[in-house]
């Protein structure tokens, strides 16, 4: 089906959220955020109805989708958090 990086609770907005978790050592060819097309969103969306029917008793939490780049040098990355990057139609 595929794989979600981090699945996780946001209590502040009583949200379940799926996190896409991207690196890139440079943007020469796009941030790590941009490598997060539609293709992998429907594969991200995919994965998380699959879980959603694995586990019913997160059914009436809303879902967001977020995405996290990560920069440069891995000791020190610049890193972008996207909260809501993207929906589920």
């Amino acid at each position: 089906m595929g794989e979600i990086d981090i699945i996780m609770l946001d209590k502040s907005s009583k949200s379940l959220v799926f996190v896409e978790v991207r690196y890139r050592q440079n943007s020469s060819f796009g941030s790590a955020v941009d490598t997060v097309n539609s293709n992998k969103q429907a594969k991200i969306i995919l994965a998380a109805k699959h879980f959603l029917l694995e586990y019913p008793k997160y059914d009436n939490f809303i879902c967001r989708f977020d995405i996290i780049g990560l920069e440069s040098d891995l000791k020190c990355p610049k890193i972008n958090w996207i909260k809501g990057a993207f929906e589920a139609i």
